[in-house]
């Protein structure tokens, strides 16, 4: 009997993180209903987006990161609206108010959403293309794919030439059914612990901890972070940005002094790979540089977005 409630104990505890994370709500038409911006149906599922900035004028389309959705840039859009800029911002699939569809996360997955969005927004070529952390990653596979499209490509600290997520993610990029566990059981502290390390931060997004951390109410948020883990975080784009650097586009990378997760490292990388990239850094900026430091991207991004 011993044995027996020992085992039970055991199959509870490995069951728990899978039992809590399926009993977090769906998101649904009910929860969207208050949204801001609007939603667009594509080929993985629904996208939510939102038109900032200005009425007319130069397109520039920007990509959030791994963890937090399209809000991430209101700072920057209404900086690029005072500059004469459209800015396209959309939530990636799994975060925000889009879909959570099933299945790797990489770069394919994700330029394809990209693609169909564009598309379905009518914009054929001469936008900008701006990511941030992960989304610089993305970012850039599409610039590499799509090149003739773009006026120009901006990273913000960019994925794809190196980070450091921690133990937890090294375990998780391997994939498996443990790697699930441990992202499910693991990951929510971890990042609540994080945000709140940034709550004494100036910041241009209000209550951007509590946006963040909301996250982690909604069915299918973890998993997609992880899938991202295993699949587009863990891209190494050295060949990528060897092909953008073989064309005439103009490349602008931006990093934080600060970055605990992007290293500055990779300035370095990118700087060997792409001599022609225009590369900046932001003093005392950590990760969160795109919100906490706006004024300052803004100002290493005017001139390229002036050209």
């Amino acid at each position: 009997m011993i044995w027996f409630g020992l085992l039970m104990l055991a199959g509870l505890a490995i069951a728990a993180p899978f039992l809590r994370e399926a009993m977090k709500p769906a998101m649904t038409d009910h929860l969207r209903k208050d949204a801001p911006g609007d939603f667009v149906t594509l080929s993985r599922g629904k996208t939510h987006y939102r038109w900032l900035g200005a009425t007319r004028g130069p397109v520039a389309v920007c990509v959030h990161g791994l963890t937090t959705p399209c809000f991430v840039w209101h700072g920057i859009a209404a900086g690029l609206g005072k500059l004469g800029y459209r800015v396209l911002v959309y939530d990636l699939y799994g975060r925000g108010y889009s879909d959570r569809p099933d299945g790797p996360q990489d770069s394919a997955f994700f330029i394809t959403q990209l693609e169909e969005l564009l598309e379905d927004q009518g914009i054929a070529g001469d936008f900008t293309l701006v990511g941030y952390s992960m989304g610089g990653a993305i970012a850039t596979a599409f610039a590499a794919l799509h090149p003739e499209q773009l006026r120009a490509l901006v990273l913000i600290a960019p994925a794809g030439l190196g980070h450091d997520l921690g133990r937890l993610a090294e375990r998780v990029a391997q994939g498996g059914p443990l790697a699930q566990w441990l992202m499910l059981s693991g990951f929510p502290r971890s990042f609540r612990k994080g945000c709140e390390a940034e709550r004494h931060l100036p910041s241009s997004v209000p209550g951007i901890v509590d946006l963040q951390q909301a996250q982690l109410r909604y069915r299918g948020f973890v998993p997609a972070v992880a899938r991202s883990i295993s699949g587009m975080v863990s891209e190494d784009l050295t060949e990528e940005h060897a092909d953008i650097a073989k064309t005439r586009l103009p490349v602008l990378a931006i990093w934080a002094r600060e970055d605990t997760i992007i290293p500055l490292r990779s300035m370095a990388r990118l700087a060997e790979i792409n001599r022609s990239a225009r590369q900046e850094v932001i003093e005392g900026a950590g990760h969160g540089l795109t919100y906490t430091h706006s004024e300052e991207v803004l100002r290493a991004m005017r001139d390229l977005m002036r050209d």
